[in-house]
């Protein structure tokens, strides 16, 4: 069979993009080195947040919106319960990054949101203990999505509109030819008309030197089970978000048992996925549990799991979508510098309209791989 694409990297974005072209009935493969839903790389934790009112900037709202609407019709085709709508509650300064983004993104694009005192916030939830200057922004459609199951969801959709999925094989090497590209995997090769780069933080390694200023960063993650694990459930206790000195803490109510939190960025370690720490030192926990004690301590409770993961950044921290400069038929879909699972359906639509037709009824200028140069 002539191949029309090949997908490299099967995460949150390759998943998404394999499973939109196979619906349009191009022809596919999709190559993963490790296996689907993995815990190596980015897409995986259990829990994502999915937001509408974007602090990072208001250009994201309207890709966010196509994206709730697609992961709707992903569960809807599966039968898979992929979204938990619990609301999101993001608090800090008037001033700070966080609420102010927010609010202005909310503002603009006429999305529906509260902003409370912190009086008022505790009022409403109880579990959270904050500074008397601090507000909160409350978005009703905030949620969580759960990432391995919404892969492995897009790949058996994939797989039963005809696509191939390869997993536990290398890509070493990306190629254009005269006729599309070649694909070199530590198994042969395979030609296809186009290609798909979605490998996240191994995307550097498929390119050539200096294409992409990209750096990848390790994230601690830690599961807890609160001290009152009742108040906790996703039908009492939201998403959130917390500015303050210490940075942006995230974190969700009650999965499988336990709460988890995270602090946004972290501390910035660049690292080199194949040889990084993937364990959670004390020194990671110092900068996370903290904010429990501060700002939820009846969640304060014993520490239960924990994991690393990796963000892959730009410099500007916005995605990487769209063909590349010179190589049109190579097609960069990472990274998403920290912030894009929840988008990755709509960036698997735009890949499958670039892939097919070579453009997308979506604004994609502000993510496109030529920007660096």
């Amino acid at each position: 069979m002539a191949l029309d694409v090949v997908v490299v990297g099967l995460g949150a974005m390759g998943s998404a993009a394999l499973y939109q072209m196979a619906k349009r009935g191009m022809r596919v493969l999709g190559i993963e080195r490790f296996e689907p839903g993995h815990d190596r790389g980015s897409s995986h934790g259990l829990t994502r947040i999915i937001r509408m009112g974007y602090f990072e900037h208001p250009s994201y709202v309207p890709l966010v919106r196509r994206a709730y609407a697609l992961w709707r019709d992903l569960e809807a085709a599966s039968g898979d319960k992929l979204l938990t709508a619990t609301g999101i509650a993001e608090m800090g300064l008037p001033d700070s990054v966080l609420v102010a983004g927010t609010l202005a993104s909310s503002r603009q694009h006429n999305l529906s949101h509260e902003v409370l005192d912190a009086r008022t916030l505790m009022q409403r939830y109880p579990q959270f203990r904050l500074p008397p200057d601090f507000v909160g922004v409350i978005q009703p459609d905030g949620g969580f999505l759960e990432p391995e199951k919404a892969i492995h969801a897009q790949l058996a959709l994939a797989k039963a509109a005809g696509a191939e999925v390869r997993t536990g094989e290398k890509v070493l090497a990306i190629e254009p030819t005269s006729s599309g590209v070649r694909v070199t995997t530590e198994r042969g090769t395979v030609e296809a008309g186009r290609a798909i780069l979605a490998a996240g933080a191994w995307a550097s390694t498929l390119l050539p030197k200096g294409t992409l200023p990209l750096h990848v960063t390790r994230q601690a993650l830690i599961w807890v089970a609160p001290k009152e694990p009742s108040i906790f459930t996703p039908d009492r206790f939201p998403v959130f978000m917390i500015e303050s000195e210490g940075g942006i803490h995230y974190g969700f109510p009650l999965h499988d048992g336990a709460l988890k939190i995270a602090l946004h960025h972290h501390v910035r370690e660049k690292v080199d996925p194949e040889t990084y720490d993937r364990t959670v030192s004390p020194n990671d926990e110092a900068l996370i549990r903290p904010a429990l004690a501060a700002f939820l301590p009846a969640a304060d409770g014993p520490q239960v799991a924990t994991k690393t993961c990796l963000y892959t950044m730009t410099p500007d921290e916005d995605f990487v979508v769209g063909p590349l400069p010179g190589i049109p038929n190579i097609i960069v879909a990472s990274p998403c510098s920290g912030h894009g699972f929840k988008f990755s359906p709509a960036i698997g639509e735009i890949v499958a309209d670039l892939a097919a037709k070579g453009e997308t009824r979506h604004d994609i200028s502000r993510f496109s791989p030529g920007r660096f140069h």
